[in-house]
């Protein structure tokens, strides 16, 4: 047993006395083995071969060390040590999680290694149990352990730091030099997705109207799809990454099948992120959070005949764009409602689809979405009430139709109140009547419940709509009623709104509570004569009055901003004329447990729709030739 511990081998011959080499080998070994003189040296990382009379010479040959022992005591060649030392050490640079080497740091350590017949220091490897020839103090940086970090050496004394310029002593493992960049790095691109995902991302061709607005009012804004699994957030600019991963077989974004394996689909995101109705397809989609509503109210005054084209009742030429919803409430409705329905989606075209239709009697009440729009939609429900003592009647009353867009609920109500000029108590019955009977919502979730009333039905949703034929009338004689008219410059009509039953009601706060209306600067819409600009000149001689109105009533302040309020002097097929508005509502982001409507429509309707555009085109160009041949044709005398 020798002083390290080590077994000294059994099978070894002995050497004769007086072999020089055997004499060297032991005053080298004694040396090594001995820490109490290395320390008393002072530099104990310094391991050097001594000739044979003790001095120290870096030029003299030493002879090669000991042969390693293993634990089978059989004898290693200095070949197989230095061999083992390497392959040691590139596991070690694969497996050690702190090493800031490479693989290539092995290979040059290998190069600048000395002969085999130099001596070679062996390193205690710590994951076996055999123990090294070679004697290390704890305090020598250059066998230090590998979890102490360089700051912790350059900290010691100077007494305990190695020589820079001794050569002889050198680490057990190169460490490079972090690798700094030669110059800037390239800006940023901001389109940084690939073309085919720009291509899922884009929005159809319906929607170019609003992507030109939205530049040129607010810029242009980025607005990425990304889906649940946030695959594009740590991938930057690398465009190749993106084209790399994207699926096979569409344009759209790659899942994880884990992200896939972890969502609920039955309740959704908790916070709505990743949700379909979610901030990000929100955003996607409408990047100011505002949708468009046009709203037309219009009592038909019960006329079978329809005018033969409604493009001024729903596609105005003074608007700029077509809005996302069209709601159209009517009072005393056509007898055939098929046909009123087939006629607006007719005039809307193949854009848009029926989302909803509900009637209570002559009351309809028709909603229409674009049709990309669908998918963000809820089941749609919808109640009726009405305000005849005799409830077969249907005459008077009103028709609701609640919905939820993303995550803000939607409530449209048209209704039809009780006629005669000075009813205004029966009116105000009406409205009271409405707003506690109607049943709604009945499946959709409340997003407001702590500011919900069971005695009022508007206070229950986001955005309120309520429009329709109020019947409030002009508490002023013809007379002084049409003086007042032609007394009016530039659409000011406050002097005649100072005798407006509704607006006095409002004030006084007994009917319409917490609603708006818009200015208004259209002339009373009742009563005409049939196909004229003409007030009734019957009889009765009825006073002009705003009696076809829209109001609104929002949870949040400013949420609700009007567009236009006019009224369609065009439509002259009854007594009434159309009055339309159009809204910019805010939007919020909704979860996923909101009961969606599958994107379910009227499809019948559509294609009908579609197929009497397409005959009503065919003979406009028949036409059209007819006429040009016609005009061509020329007459020899």
């Amino acid at each position: 047993m020798t002083e390290n511990g080590n077994h000294s081998p059994t099978h070894q011959s002995r050497p004769a006395p007086g072999d020089s080499n055997v004499n060297d080998r032991r005053s080298l070994k004694t040396s090594l083995v001995d820490p109490k003189s290395c320390r008393e040296q002072g530099d104990a990382h310094k391991l050097t071969a001594r000739n044979a009379e003790g001095e120290i010479n870096p030029y003299q040959p030493r002879p090669p060390s000991l042969p390693r022992l293993s634990k089978s005591n059989k004898s290693v060649s200095v070949e197989e040590s230095v061999r083992s030392r390497r392959l040691r050490n590139s596991q070690e640079s694969l497996s050690d999680p702190v090493e800031t080497g490479s693989s290539t740091d092995s290979l040059r350590e290998d190069q600048t290694a000395p002969a085999l017949g130099a001596f070679v220091p062996i390193r205690t490897d710590q994951d076996s149990k055999v123990r090294s020839l070679s004697a290390v103090t704890p305090a020598s940086p250059v066998f230090r352990d590998r979890e102490s970090s360089l700051s912790e050496y350059e900290g010691r004394p100077q007494s305990q730091q190695s020589d820079p310029t001794d050569h002889r002593a050198r680490p057990a493992k190169v460490r490079l030099a972090p690798v700094q960049p030669t110059g800037t790095l390239p800006a940023l691109e901001k389109s940084f997705a690939s073309a085919t995902l720009r291509a899922a991302n884009r929005i159809d061709r319906d929607c170019v109207d609003y992507t030109v607005l939205a530049r040129e009012k607010l810029g242009e804004r980025l607005h990425r799809n990304l889906s649940d699994s946030q695959l594009l957030e740590n991938m930057g600019s690398d465009t190749a990454s993106v084209d790399s991963m994207r699926s096979t077989y569409s344009v759209l974004s790659p899942i994880r099948p884990q992200d896939v394996r972890n969502r609920s689909f039955l309740e959704g995101s908790v916070l709505g992120s990743g949700a379909l109705l979610g901030a990000e397809e929100l955003d996607r989609h409408f990047p100011h959070r505002r949708v468009g509503i046009y709203i037309a109210t219009w009592n038909m005054q019960g006329e079978k005949g329809l005018p033969s084209n409604l493009d001024d009742l729903l596609l105005p030429t003074d608007s700029e764009f077509a809005q996302d919803f069209y709601i159209i409430g009517v009072q005393e409705g056509s007898p055939d409602k098929k046909e009123w329905d087939t006629r607006l989606q007719e005039t809307l075209g193949p854009y848009y689809v029926m989302l909803y239709a509900a009637s209570h009697g002559v009351l309809y009440l028709t909603v229409f979405v674009r049709r990309d729009l669908i998918w963000f939609c809820s089941e749609v429900e919808h109640a009726t009430v009405t305000t005849r003592i005799i409830s077969q009647i249907k005459t008077k009353g009103a028709v609701g139709i609640a919905f939820t867009f993303f995550g803000t609920s939607f409530l449209f109500i048209t209704s039809h109140f009780t006629s005669g000029d000075a009813k205004v108590y029966e009116r105000v019955l009406d409205y009271n009547k409405i707003i506690e009977a109607l049943a709604l919502p009945k499946g959709l979730p409340d997003t407001n419940p702590y500011r919900s009333t069971a005695s009022d039905v508007t206070t229950r949703f986001d955005q309120v709509f309520w429009f329709g034929d109020f019947n409030f009338r002009l508490c002023k004689a013809r007379v002084d009623v049409e003086a007042i008219m032609k007394r009016t410059v530039g659409g000011e009509m406050g002097p005649l709104l100072e005798h407006d039953q509704l607006s006095k009601e409002m004030k006084e706060g007994s009917i319409f509570k917490g609603f708006q209306e818009a200015p208004i600067h259209f002339l009373p819409t009742y009563k005409f004569d049939v196909g004229c600009d003409i007030y009734d000149t019957t009889s009765k001689q009825r006073t002009p009055s705003y009696t076809d109105r829209i109001l609104f009533r929002s949870r949040q302040a400013d949420d609700i901003k009007v567009v236009k309020y006019t009224s369609c002097s065009s439509i002259k097929t009854s007594d009434h004329r159309p009055v339309i508005s159009v809204f910019q509502v805010k939007l919020r982001p909704g979860r996923d447990n909101i009961p969606l409507g599958a994107g379910q429509f009227d499809r019948s309707l559509y294609l009908e729709g579609i197929r009497r555009r397409i005959t009503r085109e065919l003979k406009r160009r028949e036409a059209m030739k007819n006429q040009s041949s016609s005009s061509s044709i020329c007459t020899v005398s």
